[in-house]
């Protein structure tokens, strides 16, 4: 435009004039420029110049090792920009990262894939010690199974650091190694009052980490819980985020958590530490998934309202509500009392528990004071005693609350019976049909599963099932199995025909594969190494009608039919034995069927309609975490309806040592089996320590070692029916067995 300042109005004649001297051109703003880069060389050197408004586009394709440090000043309305040329179409992978630096930065729609971080983080909001970033966002981001290939090495996929920051509409799906999802990172140099903005997350699948370690948000530790971080995480996803106890771990004060779906998560969202929070108008959905739970509350002045909890199927810890026992005077990283909660207007439809004064014991005795639960519907599950609570729960008012059928013994006054019938309304939520002032608000709107994460990518953890691949035909021979191993592809089953399979090699299974025989007993497998099977980092194998015979194994230490190796990286595995036969394990004095070395996490080991004889070692040794730090090799152990004689050790060694409360396992179900001269040589049949559940039904000991339960943490329980005990020592347990009906 040309100005003439004859005919220009008179309200733009100062401009004019200025305009004509000279006097704003160096105060005028840059024209915002959007710079295409096809590599990291391009990106490093643009990033040098950015300004106010201009927005860096990474062109479509494989980014690898690639550092994307953006780092600037944007202004209101002008922030610096960093996205994808296409969303879904730029995949960092490699050892490739993302920092923000400064303010007003916003980074969109980038793929991490295929990799790892080289340092803590994935994506950080900073850039180092001295730069962090504010009032900076990050939306449309996926994270997909970028972790470290040892799982024990610990990173975080996200770190917010500085204030005022907002992390939205995101995808972080697949975490397998230890570290948090998504971690607000407190300190007095980057800042403690962070008010930052968690919101239209998709959290998707996070399989258990067996160890402390797997939240998926934490805000804060005890070291800083003492202030506030007025953080909002709102309107996300927490889908199957099982990596422990805690899918959310609060430990600072005065953050909101309102309008989240937590969808068949095992776990709970935990005010672990801080005051003045709140947990509100969110819905806890477990679909009778074991351990899923709903909200634990310690600390001060913590508010709980408005929330809606369905069939949620965890106790203890994990109950539906869960209100602590703290410590008096407690130091910063233990449980302190709970002062002044207000547990209000919830429902808890179909729940298996709500446990009041839970951890009631010597060093949490201080029950909670000046609290009040007030307009509450309580439901059942119709199987469990709804309400535990332990102690004296004289410093929690109860009013107006409903409980129905009837009134859980135990419960003060303030709770009444009222036939309650359900109806499901249009937001998905279940409703009396009556009247009531009790409840969860009719106007809760969950958060639909479409408007979180991203629309341009799937929101599903990419996992192949046991015999969900081809059918493979294979005759029998010399190293028939081992070739047809080395071309099967995940999922397949090789199916053996009638005969004899020697194999010279270790078989080496890192993808779900299943070995089928034609008819049990008709396709005999010898080996001549000291292993037969070794599951691997991806494996999952399943063995069905085989004859297995270790006969022509080497005397060597450390023999097994199936070994995960100490170090492998085997995690979240399955492992199926079922119309087998295993025999002839005598080649060593520790012949094992199944020997789970240290590091390796079994999601189910399963033996079925299983013989197994004359072996010198153990059926399954899983008790390689002797260093007592809370972790164990088998979630999941099952035998059931298998004959075991003149088996060396124990039928099984599982081990879980520690005072760690962060996990719900290992648990055991051993059903309607027969043990014949079993761990003799140590009078120990079954060795389980720190084994969370234990099921014993229908089976017979004859001339066999005792069983042998203890414990460390927990509440461990040991549950018996029809055992029957010839010749075999009582068993042996340092909690009573519980007698099922």
């Amino acid at each position: 435009m040309t100005l003439h300042h004859s005919h220009a109005p008179w309200a733009l004649r100062p401009l004019a004039a200025a305009l004509a001297t000279g006097l704003l051109l160096g105060a005028l703003p840059a024209f915002a420029a959007d710079h295409l880069v096809h590599d990291a060389a391009a990106y490093a050197q643009v990033a040098k110049t950015l300004q106010p408004g201009d927005t860096v586009i990474l062109a479509d394709g494989v980014w690898r090792d690639t550092d994307l440090l953006l780092r600037g000043t944007g202004t209101i309305g002008q922030p610096i920009k960093l996205k994808a040329q296409t969303p879904g179409k730029v995949i960092l992978s490699g050892q490739s990262q993302l920092r923000l630096a400064g303010s007003y930065l916003e980074v969109s729609n980038l793929v991490f894939r295929d990799g790892w971080a080289p340092g803590s983080e994935v994506v950080s909001f900073r850039a180092s010690s001295k730069e962090w970033a504010t009032h900076s966002r990050v939306t449309g981001v996926v994270i997909d199974g970028y972790n470290k290939p040892d799982r024990q090495q610990s990173d975080n996929w996200v770190g917010m650091y500085g204030q005022h920051n907002r992390f939205d509409h995101n995808q972080l799906v697949g975490k397998t190694n230890a570290g948090t999802t998504l971690v607000v990172v407190r300190n007095a140099t980057s800042g403690l009052d962070n008010r930052h903005r968690i919101d239209h997350n998709w959290f998707g699948p996070r399989p258990n980490l067996g160890s402390n370690g797997g939240e998926t948000i934490r805000v804060g530790t005890s070291t800083d819980s003492q202030s506030n971080s007025n953080t909002v995480v709102e309107n996300n996803w927490f889908e199957h985020c099982d990596g422990e106890v805690e899918i959310v771990s609060n430990k600072s004060g005065g953050n909101l958590y309102r309008g989240n779906v937590f969808f068949e998560s095992r776990g709970s969202m935990v005010l672990r530490h801080g005051h003045g929070n709140v947990v509100e108008r969110n819905v806890f959905l477990g679909n009778n998934k074991a351990h899923t739970g709903g909200v634990r509350v310690i600390n001060r002045h913590q508010i709980v309202r408005d929330n809606y909890f369905e069939n949620i199927a965890g106790d203890n810890f994990a109950a539906a509500l869960a209100v602590m026992a703290g410590t008096r005077d407690a130091p910063l990283n233990r449980y302190e009392q709970v002062d002044d909660a207000v547990i209000e207007r919830n429902s808890f439809i179909n729940v298996r528990q709500l446990f009041l004064g839970a951890g009631l014991d010597d060093e949490r005795n201080a029950m909670p004071v000046n609290s009040r639960m007030a307009g509450n519907l309580f439901i059942g599950d119709g199987k469990n005693a709804l309400l535990r609570s332990q102690g004296d729960l004289g410093g929690i008012a109860f009013s107006g609350n409903v409980q129905s059928p009837t009134v859980s013994p135990g419960f003060p006054a303030g709770v009444s019976a009222r036939q309650v019938t359900l109806q499901r309304a249009a937001n998905g939520l279940q409703y009396p049909v009556e009247t009531l002032a009790a409840g969860a608000p009719r106007d809760l709107a969950p958060i639909a599963r479409d408007q979180v994460g991203v629309a341009w990518y799937p929101k599903e953890l990419s996992t192949v099932a046991l015999d969900s691949g081809s059918v493979r035909k294979v005759a029998p021979g010399e190293d028939t199995l081992t070739r047809a191993i080395a071309a099967s592809a995940p999922g397949d089953r090789l199916q053996l025909q009638r005969g004899q399979y020697r194999v010279d090699q270790v078989l080496g299974v890192d993808h779900p594969l299943s070995v089928i025989g034609p008819a049990r007993g008709q396709a005999r497998l010898q080996f001549t190494r000291p292993s037969l099977f070794e599951i691997r980092a991806g494996g999952a194998l399943k063995l069905s009608r085989l004859d297995i015979d270790g006969a022509l194994a080497p005397d060597a230490a450390g023999n097994a039919v199936v070994r995960i190796a100490p170090g492998s990286q085997a995690f979240n595995y399955t492992l199926h034995i079922e119309d087998s036969r295993i025999h002839g394990l005598t080649a060593n004095k520790a012949f094992d069927v199944i020997n789970a070395g240290k590091g390796s996490l079994a999601a189910r080991i399963t033996l079925r309609n299983t013989t197994v004889d004359d072996i010198s070692g153990s059926v399954i040794a899983a008790a390689a975490e002797t260093d007592d730090l809370g972790t164990y090799n088998a979630e999941q152990v099952e035998i059931v309806d298998s004959h075991f004689t003149r088996i060396g050790g124990p039928l099984l060694s599982l081990y879980r040592g520690g005072t760690d409360e962060s996990t719900f396992g290992p648990s055991l179900l051993l059903q309607g089996n027969r043990l014949q001269q079993v761990g003799v040589a140590d009078d120990t049949s079954l060795r389980l320590q720190g084994v969370q559940q234990a099921t014993l039904v229908d089976n017979q000991f004859a001339h066999s070692g005792r069983v042998r339960f203890s414990h460390r943490v927990g509440e461990p329980h040991l549950r018996v029916r029809n055992n029957v005990l010839t010749a075999t020592a009582a068993m042996q347990s340092d909690t009573p067995a519980e007698t099922l009906p």
